[in-house]
């Protein structure tokens, strides 16, 4: 007994070992990737790079800003995040309300996982294929829908899975008071788990704001302000890559500047989900 009751010990310990390793790992990383974006990046931002476009000779090191990658990227990302919306939420509910833990329900679940886990160059070289044969230029219009297909299985996937939190009661409740399912879809299952749907929706839309490879060939790149669905459109992402390209130091710390100003809209997005979703708990029955 006593043998057991060491290993057991031994098992923990060497367990709890590894848990604190990989939190230390994990911290550590996020620490130095923020020291080193906010070192570098934080000398480079100025009021200028905020409110206005490249003026010439910008990429030499010359004045100018990046307001046209600041609008450009909210513009896709809400775009995008919007079409996804209009899309996976119906999904979800069909899922939980029609479909529950049926074999139909697994099937369309593991399809939005694997759509998931496919890269997003996929994603932009198959709306780029898509774009040539309808004869569609890059423009702000493509990288929406590129952004909106890139989505769609992170917030559906997300949605559902807060969905089948909900009591199994209120569901029951609702149709015995005879209730239709559509009915107990919308005005039910969408008013209890509305908190963590709107989480859904902002995780979503901090995922499409950071993603560069899905819109580098669908949405283009220009210096001007987006004025048009079908006009190209600069983007944060590809504004860092095209900055941090460039062999002029000053250039490079724009680009560490403009990875702060992504990372800031991020964690905005991020701490106003926390805010909104607190602030909703109310409609929650518990």
């Amino acid at each position: 007994m006593k043998k057991r009751w060491a290993r057991r010990h031994i098992f923990e310990g060497i367990f709890k070992f590894l848990m604190l390793l990989s939190f230390a790992l994990v911290a550590g990383s996020l620490a130095l990737i923020l020291w080193t974006i906010i070192s570098k990046g934080l000398p480079a931002l100025s009021w200028a790079m905020l409110t206005q476009t490249p003026k010439g000779g910008y990429y030499l090191g010359k004045g100018g800003g990046i307001l046209n990658a600041i609008l450009g990227s909210l513009y896709m990302a809400g775009g995008g995040t919007a079409l996804a919306l209009v899309t996976g939420l119906p999904i979800a509910l069909y899922l939980e309300t029609y479909l529950g833990k049926s074999t139909w329900g697994y099937y369309v679940r593991l399809a939005l996982d694997v759509l998931w886990g496919i890269p997003s160059i996929v994603y932009g070289a198959f709306g780029f294929i898509l774009m040539l044969a309808i004869g569609m230029r890059a423009s702000l219009l493509g990288g929406m829908i590129v952004l909106a297909l890139l989505e769609l299985p992170i917030l559906t996937r997300a949605m559902d899975e807060i969905i089948r939190m909900m009591p199994d009661e209120l569901t029951q409740a609702a149709l015995a008071l005879g209730s239709t399912r559509l009915e107990v879809a919308l005005r039910v299952v969408t008013r209890q788990m509305l908190p963590g749907i709107v989480t859904a929706i902002l995780l979503a839309f901090g995922r499409g704001i950071g993603d560069a490879a899905s819109v580098l060939f669908t949405a283009g790149y220009t210096d001007r302000l987006p004025t048009s669905l079908l006009r190209p459109v600069a983007s944060l992402p590809l504004a860092v890559y095209f900055q941090l390209s460039m062999p002029y130091p000053e250039v490079q710390k724009r680009a560490y500047a403009a990875a702060l100003i992504l990372t800031l809209i991020v964690l905005a997005v991020s701490l106003g989900s926390r805010w909104l979703a607190g602030r909703l708990n109310k409609h929650v029955i518990r």
